[in-house]
């Protein structure tokens, strides 16, 4: 099957004259999407994610699971950029311990910053709707104060750019002219808010999340970020069209493993009218992702069924060391300080509770040190790194 997915713009940078690329309005036409071999991937996919916001309910708290899964997307997208952050070194940033590589961390910091506002701005009554404007309100958060900040955090790009290669001329792929990404994005986001349902759309909410992801990678709106702030929609739209009820998925994960496939698909589209590669292509890794994911909220939820039990059988548990506990999902690196300060106790109480966990064997001390030690959960950072077993 072949079909034009876009047309092409002479466009002039850094003195040469090159060939963008102006992609079609969604839903793809001439031909329309071939749905029906498709149908057996969505419903795998849709399967997938209802089961993993099924298993959110065993764990007490579903913000434990949001704080892990949020932090594994924000650094596993950032990764695919070259961001050479770890789980630990966010923990450690997060607790406010002395870290080396600042800009990376900054950046996946950043990350978690824009997902949440887009969060709270879809949850309000009075809150954006997804829409450029809050499209770019996240790409500002998202450069504040990183090595993107010189890139307009916030504003659509004024200038051509270019993806790969060492100048324009020789790129891999030229995005549209800066003069069409106003339009091209109005008609992205009418896309989005087009009754699912109905004609010309027609198209599962999957599907349609798909076609939004890479028709905004095409367009490629700003100088810097594009990639994270097309993979923050996909998070988004999953919670927004009720597939999740929250984002526990980390699909970055899949996309980082297969990222030569991921970029090779989305290139097919522009070159091939291949719309239908991609979108399996997506659909598989929904499936792949969310049956992590799954395995995942068991495993944290089995970890600290486990440890709460162990504290509940020593008689000499106290109520701060309880408290502390309950933390621990969302405190996975601290001091006794930091602990005091959570529990709104005295230090001798808190570093007793810190010590009480210590024995029971569910915290370590990381350092080594008599003095200004710190502690860590380290079976749960363990899991939710990857290194534990499910």
């Amino acid at each position: 099957m072949t079909r034009n997915t876009g047309t092409y713009a002479i466009s002039t940078t850094l003195g040469e004259a090159v060939s963008a690329f102006v992609p079609h309005p969604l839903p793809p036409a001439g031909p329309a999407l071939a749905l029906a071999p498709l149908a057996d991937l969505n419903r795998q996919a849709e399967l997938a994610l209802a089961r993993l916001s099924g298993v959110s309910s065993l764990a007490p708290s579903v913000d434990w699971l949001l704080y892990g899964a949020m932090r594994k997307e924000a650094l596993l997208t950032s990764q695919i950029e070259g961001t050479q952050a770890t789980l630990a070194d966010l923990f450690n940033e997060e607790a406010g311990f002395t870290i080396s590589n600042t800009d990376d961390v900054a950046e996946v910091s950043n990350y978690l910053r824009a997902f949440r506002r887009v969060r709270e701005q879809l949850h309000s009554p009075k809150g954006l709707p997804i829409s450029v404007r809050l499209l770019r309100d996240a790409h500002r958060l998202l450069l504040e104060g990183t090595r993107g900040a010189g890139k307009q955090p916030g504003q659509l790009r004024r200038s051509q750019n270019w993806i790969g290669g060492t100048r324009p001329g020789n790129a891999v792929f030229v995005p549209p002219p800066p003069q069409q990404v106003p339009q091209l994005l109005a008609d992205l986001e009418r896309f989005i808010h087009a009754d699912l349902g109905r004609a010309p759309g027609n198209l599962p909410p999957l599907i349609k999340i798909a076609l939004v992801h890479a028709q905004f990678e095409t367009i490629h709106p700003f100088l810097d970020g594009n990639g994270r702030i097309g993979r923050l929609l996909i998070a988004v739209l999953l919670e927004h069209w009720s597939l999740l009820t929250e984002p526990l998925m980390y699909l970055s994960g899949y996309l980082k493993q297969y990222q030569a496939e991921y970029y090779r698909r989305l290139s097919a589209i522009r070159t091939e009218g291949d719309w239908e590669s991609w979108i399996a292509f997506f659909l598989e890794g929904v499936a792949v992702a969310a049956a992590q994911a799954e395995q995942s909220v068991i495993a944290i939820a089995s970890l600290i069924a486990a440890d709460r039990r162990k504290l509940l059988q020593s008689p000499k548990a106290s109520p701060a060391s309880y408290r502390l506990f309950e933390l621990l999902p969302m405190m996975p690196r601290f001091t006794v300080d930091h602990a005091r300060r959570q529990l709104r106790t005295s230090f001798p109480t808190a570093n007793a509770a810190v010590r009480m966990l210590q024995q029971l064997g569910v915290v370590a001390e990381v350092t080594g040190q008599k003095k200004n030690r710190s502690y860590s959960y380290p079976a749960y950072v363990a899991l939710l790194a990857g290194e534990g077993k499910p």
